[in-house]
């Protein structure tokens, strides 16, 4: 119970106003249960012949057997004037005008109750994805992507189903338990306190069984988070399995995957399905148990209730079992909803590795130069750069080369920060980029990547991605200067048409084109060519070309390429083997060298 409710006060908060309508809701709705109960009472006496006639009025005060004295009196002038059948039906309008006020205030509690829960579900939603947006890349490296999935949609409703739809009976069940019981308090002490005894063995018993439920129901998303994972994985390597005759074997690893998950459902569903009718025999046996004591006193003549009051506590008693009851059903999902909790709080709790300096500097544009100064970077263990130090001039292109695993890409990964470096300062005009505003570093730089990047949305939405409020005069030019703009206008809707996911109903040199357009719509002083044109064909990659030369004019470049035909041009090239620039130069200067760059050279012109 602990953790739910440290789960309320994490999300509960920002409800506070409607929490506490919730509340004075709920007891104006225990209020009306014990005044419809009590008002059975003359009821069951007028039937029973058991009531005494009151002729004398008491001054009022604060005094229960007063109000009852004076109820009385009324009630016996009403019944000599009008006789016992008329008086048993305006007994019984009272009764009917209280129990309709009860459950009026039983549902606008719930009304308060359903707007907590969807707005705190909600809000659970939009901080899981924004803390995806936040999470550093490292992190996405150690999860699966269906799992993620899996607790942004199944976790979150697993806990709105269970955790929070448990909310209502949490605000409302104590309130009336506290009322009636202090109710049957004031009617007789001595019974109460003998239920005080009797009730929280009940709830020993049951809580005792519920504790298994979490760690079963943990077990059931993890496997849940493996099922969609597979699923994730085929529809995006369906050409794979199609081409390799892998759908058996990829349909044994689902049927397998979700054999597991049917059989820890079973587990959980049957523990779960104990709930209600363990609650209902203990509920019956704390009934006998207090019919037979409460009967036993009275028969002795030690009770201080008579036949007809202790059947109107026996009544508001068994109001209160209903609630008892709910409680347990209620205590079984919540433990199957904080399993999911935890796995929500991996993502809520994680560390966000980059992270902004306390007093961080703003920039606007590059004036000077990059530099690396003896970096050093390791994933884990395994070291990827080694003491690089590096220096880029405004405007100049310089390119990159050498075998895959070299650590090329991790090198231009680290200045937009997806990584920090272990070891040594990357600056930007002399200032470290650690102390720089994290958005105005990112804003300086344009990426085009080997795979390019698309939404499943409109040519123009992927080409004014990030980009404020752009015209269509602005998109349009855009992709001229990307060689784009002719097969944009040949498509059905032109820049209005869905690409599809992923792009995938553009082929790859059309695809990289777009993505061209969008760097040079966002006009970046700073350009990052992550293998632009290596998955091309012929005609594509000069088409691509010609959009990047006219992309890096007069800006500062970072050009990864395995094709060395690409960037003879740069102004530097430098050779990356090992985690280390092993050679630096002109294309003409690194020939001459003869060393690792001319053997490169010579592999790919033969």
């Amino acid at each position: 119970m602990k953790d739910f409710f440290k789960i309320l006060k994490r999300f509960i908060p920002p409800y506070k106003s409607r929490l506490i309508l919730n509340f004075l809701f709920n007891l104006l709705s225990a209020i009306f249960t014990v005044f419809s109960m009590a008002l059975m009472a003359p009821i069951l006496e007028i039937l029973f012949g058991m009531s005494e006639d009151v002729n004398t009025l008491l001054p009022w005060a604060a005094n229960l057997d007063i109000i009852k004295h004076n109820l009385y009196y009324y009630v016996t002038i009403f019944k000599q004037a009008n006789g016992p059948g008329l008086t048993l039906l305006f007994v019984g309008l009272f009764v009917i005008t209280a129990t309709m006020l009860k459950v009026g205030f039983a549902y606008l509690g719930a009304f308060e109750a359903v707007f907590i829960r969807n707005g705190v579900v909600r809000d659970m939603r939009e901080q899981i994805y924004a803390k995806i947006i936040k999470l550093a890349l490292p992190f996405f490296s150690e999860e699966r992507k269906g799992d993620i999935i899996a607790r942004i949609t199944g976790d979150v409703t697993e806990v709105e189903n269970s955790v929070m739809s448990s909310l209502d009976m949490f605000l409302k069940n104590p309130v009336i338990i506290i009322v009636l019981l202090t109710s049957m308090l004031i009617m007789s002490p001595s019974l109460t306190l003998f239920i005080f005894i009797v009730l929280p063995v009940a709830g020993f018993i049951i809580g005792r069984v519920g504790k298994s439920l979490k760690k079963v129901s943990r077990e059931g998303q993890d496997k849940m988070g493996l099922i969609l994972t597979v699923v994730e994985e085929t529809l995006g390597g369906l050409r794979i399995i199609k081409a390799f005759n892998a759908e058996k074997k990829m349909e044994n690893r689902f049927n397998s995957e979700i054999s597991d998950y049917r059989r820890i459902s079973n587990r959980l569903m049957r523990r779960r399905e104990l709930a209600h009718p363990l609650s209902e025999l203990l509920g019956t046996i704390v009934i006998i148990i207090v019919v037979w004591y409460g009967g036993t006193l009275i028969l002795n003549k030690n009770s201080e209730l008579t036949g007809a009051e202790f059947i109107i506590y026996l009544g508001i008693f068994y109001q209160i079992i209903n609630p008892a009851k709910a409680f347990t059903t209620a205590l079984y999902s919540i433990q199957k909803g904080l399993a999911s909790m935890d796995r929500i709080d991996k993502i809520l709790l994680a560390d966000i590795t980059i992270r902004e300096s306390s007093n961080p500097k703003p920039i606007s544009n590059l004036k000077n130069s990059i530099e690396y100064k003896n970096i050093s970077f390791a994933y884990d263990e395994k070291t990827v750069l080694r003491n690089v130090s590096l220096k880029i001039e405004k405007g100049k292109t310089v390119a990159l080369v050498g075998q895959s695993g070299s650590g090329k890409t991790t090198f231009v990964d680290l200045l937009p920060r997806f990584y920090d470096v272990k070891e040594g300062e990357i600056l930007i005009d002399g200032t470290d980029i650690r102390d720089l505003k994290l958005h105005d570093l990112r804003d300086l730089m344009g990426n085009v990547n080997q795979e390019a990047i698309l939404f499943n949305d409109t040519i123009f939405n992927n080409i004014a991605f990030g980009v404020e409020n752009p015209t269509k005069d602005d998109v349009i030019n855009a992709a001229k200067v990307a060689n784009a703009h002719n097969f944009i206008a040949e498509t059905e809707n032109g820049y209005d048409t869905i690409i599809g996911d992923r792009g995938n109903k553009l082929s790859g040199g059309q695809r990289q084109r777009l993505s061209i357009a969008r760097a040079i719509l966002k006009n970046p002083p700073i350009l990052i060519l992550d293998e632009a044109t290596s998955a091309l064909d012929t005609e594509s990659e000069r088409l691509v070309q010609d959009a990047l030369e006219n992309l890096m004019k007069n800006r500062t470049s970072l050009v990864i390429a395995h094709r060395l035909s690409t960037v003879r041009n740069a102004d530097l090239i430098c050779v990356f083997h090992e985690g280390e620039i092993v050679e630096r130069g002109t294309h003409d200067e690194l020939m001459k060298l003869s060393g690792r760059y001319k053997k490169l050279h010579k592999m790919q012109m033969f």
